[in-house]
């Protein structure tokens, strides 16, 4: 199988074909990245086929001088931050409200994550985190990327994606194993 790299210049060559085996290579990643993050299988599927219109536009912008796929998920990224910024993402969010399920307290976040049965408590959870903590647990423990890789894609300080995903998992932790206290506090 031809590199990113070839698909790419076949691709600025006028190539059809390697841009559909481009697309082809890389859709699962990215479609089950924005899954993920956004949690409604249909809405994945057509910001995915956003994010690769947005990839062939920007193509003529990109400078080989990294992995292809780190360029690739910047685009996913970005595109899910847009959407989560989009009148239509609020307007919905106002109307459904999420009521996280509460699973055994003496499980660990990593076990959780790792468990079937508890993907739809801990998908839950997920989404009540910050878009910042939730962007960079998706990217660690999801798609097994490094902190520097992670720092790279979402343009910010090593330092910071740590804090994020400590804070993280803290707060998904928190969510998991009963709520967070400190608002129980708050309304108490």
């Amino acid at each position: 199988m031809p590199t990113d790299e070839e698909l790419i210049k076949e691709i600025k060559d006028g190539s059809q074909a390697a841009m559909e085996v481009l697309v082809k290579k890389h859709y699962k990643t990215v479609f089950a990245y924005i899954y993920r993050k956004i949690g409604d299988h249909h809405l994945a599927y057509d910001l995915t086929q956003d994010v690769f219109v947005k990839m062939m536009k920007a193509l003529d912008q990109y400078k080989n001088d990294g992995k292809f796929t780190h360029w690739l998920s910047r685009i996913a990224v970005n595109h899910c931050r847009d959407y989560f910024r989009s009148r239509p993402y609020k307007q919905q969010n106002r109307e459904n409200e999420l009521n996280p399920l509460i699973p055994d307290h003496k499980q660990n976040v990593w076990d959780m994550l790792s468990k079937k049965e508890d993907s739809e408590k801990v998908k839950t959870a997920i989404k009540e985190l910050p878009e910042m903590q939730r962007e960079a647990i998706i990217l660690k423990y999801y798609h097994e990327m490094k902190i520097n890789e992670i720092a790279t894609i979402t343009d910010s300080k090593e330092a910071t994606v740590k804090s994020r995903l400590k804070q993280g998992v803290g707060k998904l932790k928190a969510l998991l194993q009963g709520g967070n206290r400190d608002e129980e506090r708050r309304e108490g």
